[in-house]
């Protein structure tokens, strides 16, 4: 969501930043819905002034006899409750089309962002590692995990449907220990407050992260109107939400391991074999709430946090910085990190960090109020993956495959492994 004040001040500033997202623009119809909701306002004010004076002199007139004058008053109060009654209606439907105007129009992106219509005008930030040699030629990851007998499919389907996998034994074992592990990493070394969060969520809350109202079709919905969190995102985010802090309590920062669900619309044929790109899938989340001189110098913090956890798995990775048309809805600026799997001889997404300013928190009401002031600020909110687990299970298993079909574990994931060094066909 947007100042309304900040579109009037600088329409052209306002569309010239949509326009690098490749949308139309939108600050004459804001600006006009505005002006309309304001003299509505205006004259609904001045309707209700109006009635409390005809209401008072009602009285006055009774008192002294004059029963014409009392009439006339009293119909003209009858006649302003009318009007007061038609002005509210017409205040509300001009509130709710600019609240829905608003709501459908994404983030202005920071002026240091790539302008591009998709992931082709991505820009290379950084790389960290040699992709491996192997001297042999690799498998995918579901190749790998199926001859292993670790990783069912087709079961998968029988119970759920497409785009869901069983995970047996040490795969099981090893999505759990990744889930501690980037915990672990995050909580004691970087200063994320663990939280475990609902699963399910209301209206508001989607709505406060963005992914309500144009990505209900993305999410998994329950028959009582809950929604399945599609990323930890948003009860994290969301834990701001309707607050006024102050400053020295931000920023705040969170993390959770949770399941994600969404509905992978419009992904038909996309990834439609493996883990890649599933209904149902683990991540580790990071959610911070800070201040807006801050928010920058945070997002460099919060890749940092989850570029640590592939460093300490020796899996080589590049960063990439999303151009206007690749990154999200809500975001202002967004990294991605891509990680190296040999097996599709491809850098593939596992993580996304991005700062969304106050985008996300003007839509929740969350506020701060710096130290000797008294007005308060929106907080600038931020969001990534640290990591999505069943990307970095795809990223062990092709990285650390040997030529046997079995999988080396990182040496910074044994002990979360019992000790196991390595996983082969025969369960050692």
């Amino acid at each position: 969501m947007f100042d309304i004040k900040a579109i009037r001040d600088n329409p052209d500033l306002f569309d010239s930043g949509l326009a690098k997202r490749g949308v139309e623009p939108h600050s004459a119809k804001i600006i006009a819905l505005d002006e309309e909701r304001r003299a509505v306002i205006s004259h609904v004010q001045e309707a209700q002034t109006q009635r409390n004076d005809a209401s008072k002199l009602i009285g006055k007139a009774k008192g002294s006899g004059d029963d014409a004058e009392a009439q006339r008053l009293i119909d003209e109060v009858a006649k302003l409750k009318d009007e007061l009654q038609k002005g509210e209606d017409r205040q509300r439907l001009l509130e709710q089309e600019l609240q829905d105007l608003l709501a459908g129009i994404p983030n202005i992106p920071l002026d240091e962002v790539p302008i591009g219509d998709d992931e082709e005008a991505n820009e290379l930030h950084h790389t960290h590692g040699e992709p491996r040699k192997l001297n042999f030629e690799p498998k995918e990851h579901f190749e790998l995990g199926e001859d292993l007998g670790l990783m069912d499919f087709e079961t998968a389907a029988k119970l759920s449907g497409a785009r869901f996998v069983v995970l047996k034994g040490p795969l099981a074992r090893m999505e759990r220990a990744l889930a501690n592990f980037m915990l672990d990493i995050h909580t004691s070394e970087f200063g994320y407050e663990e939280i475990a969060p609902p699963y399910l969520v209301r209206d508001e809350a989607v709505f406060g992260t963005s992914q309500l109202p144009k990505f209900a079709e993305d999410l998994f919905r329950t028959e009582n109107g809950f929604w399945l969190v599609p990323t930890a995102e948003v009860p994290l985010t969301n834990l701001a939400r309707e607050l006024i802090l102050s400053e020295e309590e931000l920023p705040k920062r969170y993390t959770a391991y949770t399941p994600c669900f969404r509905s992978e619309a419009g992904s038909a044929g996309k990834d439609t074999r493996g883990m890649i790109r599933q209904h149902q899938f683990s991540k580790v989340e990071l959610v911070s709430v800070t201040a807006r001189e801050k928010s920058l110098d945070e997002h460099e913090r919060m890749l940092s946090a989850a570029e640590e956890v592939l460093k300490r798995l020796d899996l080589p990775y590049r960063v990439m910085t999303l151009s206007t048309g690749d990154m999200g809805f809500a975001a202002q600026k967004t990294y991605d990190i891509e990680v190296w799997l040999p097996g599709q001889n491809t850098f593939r997404e596992i993580s996304s960090c991005s700062v969304c300013g106050d985008f996300q928190a003007r839509r929740m009401n969350a506020r701060y109020r710096p130290e000797g002031e008294k007005k308060t600020h929106f907080v600038h909110t931020l969001n990534g993956s640290g990591l999505a687990i069943g990307r970095t299970i795809v990223a062990i298993l092709e990285n650390y495959q040997q030529a046997d079909g079995g999988i080396a574990i990182p040496d910074a994931l044994q002990s979360y492994m019992g000790g196991r060094q390595a996983i082969s066909k025969e369960g050692t």
